[in-house]
């Protein structure tokens, strides 16, 4: 699996309504990798993640998964290779913590199958990796914003995915949560090659966490590769229309940018 590319767009082009929301987007994503997709509002961002996640229709061969057209999947096989985090989540029902992480199991159960001793240990560990195991008796709508951020991560990971799609995933977090999250995508990643693709905001977090940026503006490619190599002065300057310099984080060594306000 290593250095194997995972996922793979070919000229990737969506219309929503007539207007072009993706313009001939190539990228490709590499096994055990922590991706950021950044850009402006309204570059497509969120577009691109939900054609990766079939969530959204594509033309045949323009989305390759482990080098198989993403077409050619049914939504079972392709839910046990691909697990979504949505930017928010809500659940109004009084499921425990551990209901709702057991439901990252469907995907491998039949109609009427009950979980399995296997089924809770996957459910276990995933809980136990995001730090919410002492909540698994706790029900869902009486948790925080982090806590619940990370019983959806912690649902997605029960799926056992080789790929976890985030949109967004520290929106509405306080900078604690945002941090603690980052950093257990990044250790899934290096640890266990999990195979992450997230939507970022925050520039900063996208140079300490991420191993390889796509940039996008008005939905195309922009710059691509290492953060370092993509967040650059004159990119911020053509694609945000800010000044900024790059520094290094005094803590880890990483690039650090900092602006001018406007």
């Amino acid at each position: 699996m290593i250095d194997e590319v995972v996922i793979e767009t070919k000229n990737l082009n969506w219309s929503y309504n007539g207007t072009k929301v993706l313009d001939n987007v190539s990228i490709d994503i590499r096994f055990g990798t922590f991706t950021g997709i950044l850009g402006p509002n309204g570059a497509g961002k969120t577009t691109l993640l939900k054609l990766i996640l079939n969530l959204l229709q594509v033309e045949k061969n323009s989305i390759l998964i482990r080098g198989i057209d993403i077409k050619t999947y049914s939504r079972k096989e392709l839910a046990q290779i691909e697990a979504y985090v949505p930017q928010s989540v809500k659940i109004d029902f009084n499921f425990t913590v551990e209901q709702v992480v057991m439901m990252g199991r469907t995907p491998f159960l039949g109609r009427f199958d009950r979980e399995s001793s296997e089924d809770i240990r996957i459910a276990d560990w995933s809980m136990k990796e995001t730090g919410i195991l002492e909540l698994k008796n706790k029900l869902i709508t009486h948790l925080s914003g982090g806590e619940l951020q990370r019983v959806v991560i912690a649902r997605a990971l029960t799926q056992e995915p080789i790929i976890l799609a985030l949109d967004e995933p520290t929106s509405h977090l306080d900078i604690h949560h945002q941090i603690n999250i980052l950093s257990i995508l990044r250790t899934l990643a290096k640890r266990e090659g999990l195979t992450i693709v997230a939507v970022l905001h925050d520039v900063n977090h996208a140079l300490e966490y991420c191993d390889n940026i796509f940039l996008l503006d008005k939905g195309k490619i922009v710059n691509s590769g290492s953060p370092e190599n993509v967040i650059t002065p004159k990119v911020m300057k053509e694609v945000y229309n800010l000044d900024v310099n790059i520094s290094k984080n005094p803590f880890t060594g990483n690039p650090y940018m900092v602006h001018d306000y406007i």
